[in-house]
């Protein structure tokens, strides 16, 4: 490794830790497509998804889910954007393709 290929490596290292739970790839492909699994969200999907929203379709604890959300947070896979009290979130698709392209030029 180089220092020029370190912070590369480095990100896709998080990104593969984050992605190794099958619930958070769940919650990524999820939230690809919000107007199918997220239609009776009270505000705009434009907004992000709410976590509580995404905790529905999970079936499981709302601490559990804040924990996956934060992990795919801190691997910068999605962006949560607090309005009031709620906390939306989207994909951030530059860096999964970020991600994806690393991933096909390594392997």
């Amino acid at each position: 490794m180089t220092m020029d290929t370190a912070p590369v490596e480095t990100a896709v290292d998080e990104t593969l830790k984050a992605l190794a739970s099958p619930v958070r790839r769940r919650i990524l492909a999820a939230l690809k497509e919000p107007e199918k699994h997220f239609a009776g969200q009270e505000h705009p999907l434009s907004l992000g998804v709410c976590a509580g929203q995404i905790g529905g379709t999970c079936g499981l604890s709302q601490s559990t889910v804040s924990g996956h959300l934060a992990i795919l947070q801190q691997a910068g896979l999605i962006s949560g954007r607090r309005i009031g009290q709620w906390v939306f979130y989207t994909r951030n698709e530059a860096a999964i393709g970020t991600f994806l392209r690393a991933m096909s030029a390594e392997l």
